[in-house]
This record gives structure tokens, sequence and C-alpha cells, in this order.
């Protein structure tokens, strides 16, 4: 996901998206843990776009507040 992308979330769009991309991530390490992945790379990719959208998150509440 691009940081522009991010960036025109609303704040309650962007903490559902942060829901679901973090149970996708538990998701995707138990089926590595059950069958190994060939691309290990998502886990990093999927990681740092939960990093991404909390820092976003974080930047937007500020504003607000």
């Amino acid at each position: 996901m691009k940081i522009s992308e991010v960036r025109e979330m609303s704040i309650a769009d962007l903490r559902d998206r942060i829901e679901v991309e973090q149970r996708n991530l538990d998701t995707m390490k138990i089926n590595h843990a059950i069958s190994p992945m060939e691309d290990t790379s998502k886990f990093k990719k999927t990681r740092q776009d939960i990093a991404r959208m909390l820092t976003i998150l974080a930047e937007k509440e500020k504003q607000q507040n």
C-alpha cells in the first residue's frame, strides 16, 4: 500500500484497515507454521504496511487534538 493511499484514508478507515492487516499477518504466520511459504518477504511487507498506517494514524489523531 502506498503512503499516498494511506494519507487519504480517514481515521476510522485506518483503524479498520490496521485491524484487517494484523489479522491477515497472524493468519499468514499460522499458515507458514503449518506449511512453509515460498515467499516469506510478504511478512516484512505486511509489517511495514501496518507500521506505515499506525504512523499516519498517530499523525492524524495528533492533528485533531
